[in-house]
């Protein structure tokens, strides 16, 4: 009896033992588990903290390559058409104030854009012959209060229009240039279509930059809140930019 009851301790024992083992490892798995956790998370962390700093300095260097480029490209405009020096002037003031001053920030207002953009055309208007069918549209409610709020990147518009009197056939009969504006639904819109000239542009060793530069700077400023579509029909080049401000603001919040 006193055997059977010694071995029976010796078992109770050897359980207790065993599970005290298995406790210690499961509690030695969950802190090592949390500590994989904690390591991971730091990781991510650090990871998106890289990424936001790359594609901060990724936005710095096309910034400083596109304000040059622009300003070259409408001294270009003014000095070859020096007949209409005193109005480019004008117009050349309001540009070299929004480059000076409103691009520096990180965003401008849709109506700071659309405005610069408006004075963009009138420079690139000299160029034209009176005749040429220049049509330029508004599809703007002014009333809506993400109009007036900083929420666009500046300089958005530039490469869509420099392109379209780069680009378009400025001679035959039937060519044309149509620019729309739109801001509806706190989502700002810019089509730009130009019949293309027959004429093969002059290929320049760093040209190519304007479009590529602005599929960059869309896909890291805005991720999946814009459309951005470009394709050719019949002879007639069309590129058609949306964002939806509404939902970058919300994102801008959330973060």
């Amino acid at each position: 009896m006193s055997s059977q009851l010694t071995s029976g301790n010796t078992a109770l024992f050897a359980i207790s033992i065993l599970l005290i083992i298995c406790s210690l490892i499961i509690i030695l798995l969950i802190a090592m588990l949390q500590k994989h956790r904690k390591e991971k998370l730091l990781f991510e962390s650090k990871y998106q903290e890289l990424k936001e700093k790359y594609n901060q300095l990724e936005l710095e260097n096309l910034d400083s390559r596109l304000n040059p480029h622009l300003f070259k490209n409408i001294l270009n405009s003014v000095q070859s058409h020096a007949y209409q020096t005193y109005f480019a002037l004008d117009k050349l003031a309001n540009v070299l104030d929004y480059i000076l001053y409103e691009s520096r920030k990180k965003y401008v207002t849709p109506r700071q854009e659309v405005e610069f953009a408006l004075n963009l055309i009138e420079i690139n208007k000299i160029k034209l012959s009176p005749l040429f069918d220049l049509k330029v549209k508004l599809k703007v409610n002014e009333n809506e209060p993400l109009y007036n709020q900083h929420l666009l990147a500046p300089f958005i518009s530039i490469d869509l229009i420099e392109n379209a009197f780069k680009h378009a056939d400025l001679q035959s009969q039937g060519a044309f240039i149509s620019i729309i504006f739109e801001f509806n639904d706190d989502t700002f819109g810019l089509t730009v279509a130009n019949k293309i000239s027959e004429k093969s542009p002059i290929r320049k060793e760093k040209g190519g930059f304007g479009i590529e530069s602005l599929e960059q700077r869309l896909k890291i400023i805005y991720n999946d809140h814009f459309k951005f579509d470009r394709f050719t029909e019949d002879n007639v080049y069309i590129s058609h930019l949306k964002i939806d401000l509404l939902e970058f603001k919300a994102k801008m919040l959330a973060s």
